[in-house]
């Protein structure tokens, strides 16, 4: 496991399912992201004072994903947007989750 912050990592192409180790080892990182009860999504609830900047952050957020070919799940409203993260084709949590969780985190 490498010792770079998740942030500055670039998602990888192969992705592979995590261990429940590496996960606890990576949430550390992330550390206002909560993990499911199943351990195979970790989500984050961002709260804004208005919808235009709970707006913005989506689209910011979008242009995050699209860039890494990683898209969350979104459950925006006014002043609030929740984002779940997992990796459908390892049917779990893989590192690019938790990448683009702490890119998210940037912003």
């Amino acid at each position: 496991m490498t010792s770079m912050n998740l942030a500055d990592q670039a998602p990888r192409a192969a992705a592979r399912a995590l261990d429940s180790a590496e996960i606890n080892a990576h949430l550390q990182q992330v550390a206002h992201w909560q993990l499911a009860t199943d351990a195979r999504s970790i989500s984050r609830e961002f709260k804004f004072a208005s919808f235009y900047l709970t707006m913005s952050f989506v689209n910011a957020l979008a242009h995050l994903a699209n860039r890494a070919d990683h898209h969350p799940d979104l459950e925006v409203s006014f002043g609030r947007c929740k984002v779940r993260l997992n990796t459908h084709d390892v049917g779990g949590l893989s590192l690019n989750d938790f990448i683009l969780a702490a890119q998210i985190d940037r912003l």
